[in-house]
């Protein structure tokens, strides 16, 4: 029981801290203003992190690879911890162990990715219906527009309602299926089976 807690408590630091520093990716990709009380609550969160790493690791294509990377690593840190609370045998040696851990790591922080687009989405589709004209409209209406767009030329608007958020909020949730089962194709590196 204590290990769950244990585990519960670092699960949620460690996800609130990899969703922060991928909102400000996020937030950078779509040159989004961090003039507004959510951009600055990103950089607040990230910027001990963020600001330090910009000196070793550069932008890649104009993605802000520092905020990206230290995610990608929070998450490989999580699946260790996990792994070593939970006492698992790992026997698939040391290079498979370090593999199975990373590839893990970039399954969850895809999952997590999935998830902030899903909430994004969520959210800029009800501030439409309840609240058009609130202070965080434009900041989630921006970061859900490029994910919205494709989905847009195809589903058509039925009486002024905008249709393709549920249409990506589908592809999502099925996107999410595919990335659970791609957790077990891990355990070969894990376990040496």
């Amino acid at each position: 029981m204590l290990a769950n807690v244990l585990l519960l408590i670092i699960n949620t630091v460690i996800g609130f801290i990899t969703l922060m520093l991928l909102a400000r990716f996020f937030m950078q990709w779509q040159r989004v203003s961090f003039r507004n009380q959510i951009g600055q609550f990103v950089v607040t969160t990230t910027d001990w992190l963020v600001k330090p790493l910009r000196r070793f690791v550069p932008g890649l294509f104009g993605l802000d690879m520092a905020s990206l990377l230290p995610a990608w690593v929070f998450q490989a840190l999580l699946v260790f911890i996990e792994l070593a609370i939970r006492e698992v045998a790992l026997t698939g040696g040391a290079v498979g162990v370090l593999l199975g851990v990373w590839g893990l790591g970039l399954v969850e922080l895809l999952r997590m990715i999935v998830y902030l687009i899903f909430a994004v989405v969520l959210i800029s589709a009800v501030l439409s219906w309840v609240s058009p004209h609130a202070p965080a409209a434009p900041v989630f209406h921006s970061l859900a527009a490029p994910f919205l767009r494709p989905f847009r030329r195809v589903v058509p608007t039925i009486s002024g309602v905008d249709l393709s958020p549920l249409a990506l909020l589908l592809v999502l949730q099925i996107l999410l299926m595919v990335l659970g089962g791609l957790r077990g194709s891990f355990a070969p590196l894990l376990f040496g089976v």
